[in-house]
């Protein structure tokens, strides 16, 4: 893989590469199926959805049934790929993830957009903080918070073969472009993006730009700050994260997600286990969500490279 990243936007949205990716995997793979919750418009697959009504099934605004149904599918042979938005792909659905999915030792791949304020406009009912939680705590399952759209087309061919429930978090709009085109990012495996030597930043979706921008400014005040890409919030790198905690002695983790139950806790049981270091995060502190601009969420709760400035100063101070 190669690293591009220069501070700008990826001109291609989100929706439209998660749409095209799922179109081509269904296309070339008899076994696979999509299926979405009245919201193909939103995951960029209606117009190839109608053309092909036999491979694409509208379950409705009933994302348990969509569930229920794709566990069914898993159980005749197929790879089923099912989208709702955050909140409804994880909370509405999770008892029949958990137990047709999960505890049936059915593959599932679930995709869930708009992961915490990255849902702006649509509110604290669509905002989900705790998905990441929710799947991380699900036996045998993966959990991804997407990079930039590079990362989602490399992860998402992965998922579909990989055993057990695997969920994917990633917005619908712009991301930071990060990776070349084409680059093959495997599941499990953190991506050093910036070397350092005083902390290292571990983030993730769209915390990894702010971390690169709070990197950059530490550097012109004199402190040295190592960025690592964890996309893979299950199964964590742990080498990589110990490994770092180890060089640097200083970790600050930065999600968009709540510090109980995500990368932060997954992170700290890292260091707990092999290398105890000053830990802080920069996370959704015990909240609900609420409407606005994703610049004002990201301020408002407390998600910006600022922040993380603030918390990679107090944790080198730490430092013994």
């Amino acid at each position: 893989m190669k690293i591009v990243y220069n501070g700008e936007m990826d001109p291609r949205l989100c929706k439209e590469v998660l749409g095209a990716t799922i179109a081509d995997i269904v296309d070339n793979d008899p076994d696979t199926i999509f299926l979405d919750a009245d919201l193909m418009s939103c995951s960029g697959t209606l117009k190839w959805a109608k053309k092909n009504p036999e491979r694409a099934i509208d379950c409705g605004i009933a994302e348990a049934n969509m569930a229920g149904v794709a566990a069914g599918l898993a159980v005749a042979g197929f790879k089923p790929i099912i989208h709702s938005f955050g909140p409804f792909a994880s909370r509405r659905c999770y008892d029949q993830i958990f137990l047709s999915g999960g505890y049936g030792k059915n593959d599932i791949t679930v995709i869930g957009t708009d992961p915490g304020v990255t849902a702006t406009m649509n509110g604290g009912t669509h905002m989900p903080f705790e998905d990441v939680a929710l799947y991380n705590v699900l036996p045998h399952s993966t959990v991804i918070d997407v990079s930039d759209p590079t990362c989602l087309i490399s992860v998402l061919k992965q998922c579909v073969n990989r055993p057990g429930i695997k969920y994917i978090r990633v917005g619908r709009k712009l991301l930071a472009r990060v990776y070349e085109d084409g680059s093959e990012l495997p599941i499990g495996k953190a991506v050093t993006l910036r070397e350092g030597t005083d902390a290292v930043v571990f983030a993730a979706g769209v915390m990894l730009h702010e971390a690169m921008q709070a990197a950059a400014s530490l550097e012109k005040q004199g402190i040295s700050v190592a960025v690592v890409d964890c996309f893979t919030i299950k199964p964590i790198d742990a080498d990589a994260v110990a490994a770092w905690a180890e060089k640097t002695g200083a970790v600050v983790v930065a999600e968009n997600a709540n510090r109980h139950g995500g990368l932060y806790d997954t992170v700290l049981e890292v260091l707990g286990e092999r290398c105890p270091v000053p830990a802080a995060c920069v996370a959704i502190e015990d909240e609900f969500g609420e409407v606005g601009t994703q610049s004002y969420l990201q301020e408002r709760f407390g998600l910006t490279a600022a922040h993380i400035e603030e918390q990679v100063k107090a944790v080198v101070a730490r430092k013994k």
